[in-house]
C-alpha cells in the first residue's frame, strides 16, 4: 500500500516538515514518487520511520540513527533488544531523578511577598499556594527547591512581572517555531530549548542539561504540565520535549 506524506505524517505523529527534512538527509526517503513527482511511502518505509522515531525518542542524534539503522549486522530484533535496554536505563535515571523540581517554579512559587492585588495582576486565577504543600512533600529535601525558594522570597512584583514577561515573549516564540514547520532538532528549536534552560537558571536555580532533560519528560509524564504546554499551542508540549533533549545531546 502506497501511502502520502500527509498520511505519513499522521499516522506518524509528526509534521510533513519533518518527513521533508528526513528526505532530504537520507535518512528516510520513500520508496516511490507520483508521476507529479509526489512522494509515495510504502509499509517498508512505515517500519523504518518507526525505528527513526523510537531513537529519537531515545535521545540520539538523527546521524547517529541513520548509522545504527543501516548497520548491516543488526537485524528488528537487535534493534528491539537495543531499545528496550536503552529505555529501562533510562526509566532507572528518571526514578533516581528528581525531575519535578520544576514544581518549585512553575506551580508553588513559595513565599511570594505580594498583596493579593500585586499576586492577582502578576499570576492573574491561578493560586501557587494550591500546590505548596504537595511541592514541599516531594522536593523540599533538595537543594533546588531550596534555592528557588529563597530566590522567590526576595522578588518584588516587579521581578514577577518581568520573568512573566520573558515567559511569554519565549513562549510566542517557541509556537512561532513550532507552527514554521522547524523540527524539534533543528538549530532554532534547540536554541530556544537553551533559553528555557538559562531562564530557569537565571530566576529561579541552577538548572543543568540532566535536570532539563528530567523536566522535559515531566511534561510528558505529568497531565497538569502536558495541559499547561497544550494550552499554549496543540503539540507543543511534545514539541519542546524533544527539542530539549535534542539540545542536551548536541552540547554533550
Amino acid at each position: 500500500m502506497a501511502y502520502t506524506v500527509g498520511q505519513v505524517a499522521k499516522l506518524a505523529g509528526v509534521t510533513i516538515r519533518t518527513l521533508h527534512h528526513y528526505d532530504e538527509i537520507g535518512l528516510l526517503s520513500p520508496s516511490g514518487r507520483t508521476p507529479a513527482g509526489y512522494r509515495r511511502y510504502d509499509d517498508a518505509d512505515l517500519q523504518r520511520l518507526q525505528l527513526v522515531l523510537y531513537y529519537r525518542e531515545l535521545g540520539f542524534p538523527l546521524e547517529e540513527i541513520a548509522a545504527i539503522i543501516d548497520d548491516p549486522a543488526a537485524d528488528p530484533a537487535a534493534h528491539l533488544r537495543r531499545q528496550h535496554e536503552l529505555l529501562t536505563g533510562r526509566l532507572k535515571r528518571l526514578q533516581e531523578m528528581v525531575a519535578a523540581i520544576e514544581f518549585a517554579m512553575e506551580a508553588s512559587k513559595l513565599n511570594i511577598q505580594l498583596t493579593p492585588e500585586e499576586r492577582f495582576e502578576v499570576f492573574g486565577d491561578f493560586k501557587p499556594e494550591q500546590y505548596e504543600a504537595e511541592a514541599e512533600q516531594r522536593w523540599g529535601d533538595t537543594d533546588a527547591y531550596r534555592e528557588s525558594n529563597r530566590r522567590a522570597s526576595r522578588y518584588t512584583k516587579d521581578d514577577w512581572l518581568r520573568i512573566k514577561a520573558e515567559n511569554e515573549d519565549w513562549g510566542r516564540r517557541i509556537v512561532a517555531s513550532m507552527a514554521s514547520g522547524a523540527p524539534a532538532d533543528s538549530p532554532e528549536a534547540m536554541e530556544l530549548a537553551e533559553e528555557h534552560r538559562q531562564l530557569i537558571s537565571r530566576w529561579f536555580y541552577e538548572c543543568s542539561y540532566e535536570v532539563q532533560t528530567g523536566l522535559a519528560d515531566m511534561y510528558m509524564a505529568d497531565e497538569r504540565f502536558t495541559a499547561y504546554y497544550e494550552n499554549i499551542a496543540p503539540g507543543l508540549a511534545a514539541y519542546l520535549n524533544e527539542a530539549i533533549h535534542a539540545n542536551a545531546i548536541s552540547r554533550a
